[in-house]
């Protein structure tokens, strides 16, 4: 006998999560536009101006791809292996420089959310499209180490957004879902509507606190789109 949650015809109830995968800036962290600031040291560490037409087309290659692994944004824009790396290390330095002079700060409602849902018995893990380094620096200018189960960057998955692996990494490290259905992800971007779709997430949650419009996560396949991250408990039922 099939299950209700595992009917292929059921839709799955928001309240029917186990899972929540949030991203971090943009979704839970405000940095008031610091990875455009950090894109430009880096671009003009490769020879990049700013004002210039290719800073232009690689700007609007970056606001575009927003959610995507950092180190893959770099790899299209700069050909080389050996040119991406350095671009990805000049961006990562500049970041966390950013982050480490007091430029971010949580989301409005952020951790209360994540504190309901925890308390709630949701297990609540935070992924990023940048490095470790700087996941790591945003959690601890945050005070966030211990406030979520799990935090997962690209490498500790594979690939990151617009892939599913980090969403099928958080089920599979935590175990706290039987089924992909039992999953929330939220985010800001495009990708990440992506990466919670391809991974068969019940409730794909797009917000609005960050890179992308309404009508861009519903394209990317938002199943709702929230004002932001702290409208997330009540869609759960964990409030």
């Amino acid at each position: 006998m099939v299950s209700p949650l595992t009917h292929p015809d059921r839709t799955p109830s928001p309240a029917g999560s186990r899972l929540v995968v949030l991203d971090m800036a943009g979704t839970t962290v405000a940095d008031g536009g610091l990875v455009e600031q950090a894109f430009d040291t880096a671009a003009r560490r490769l020879g990049v101006e700013p004002g210039s037409p290719d800073h232009a087309r690689k700007l609007g290659y970056v606001r575009a791809t927003m959610g995507e692994s950092k180190i893959s944004v770099f790899r299209h824009l700069f050909g080389t292996e050996e040119a991406a790396q350095r671009a990805n290390s000049a961006f990562e330095k500049a970041y966390g420089e950013l982050v480490d002079g007091g430029r971010i700060a949580p989301v409005p409602g952020a951790r209360e959310a994540i504190e309901a849902l925890r308390a709630a018995g949701r297990t609540v893990v935070l992924t990023t499209g940048f490095a470790r380094v700087t996941q790591d620096a945003l959690l601890d200018a945050l005070g966030w180490r211990d406030l979520v189960d799990l935090t997962l960057c690209p490498a500790d998955a594979g690939r990151g957004r617009p892939y599913p692996d980090m969403v099928l990494a958080a089920l599979l490290r935590t175990g706290a879902a039987e089924d992909v259905r039992q999953i929330a992800v939220a985010g800001d971007t495009s990708y990440d509507m992506l990466s919670g779709r391809r991974a068969g997430a019940g409730i794909v949650a797009g917000v609005l606190t960050g890179a992308h419009r309404a009508e861009q996560l519903a394209e990317a396949g938002a199943t709702h789109v929230l004002g932001s991250v702290a409208e997330l408990p009540a869609l759960l039922g964990a409030v």
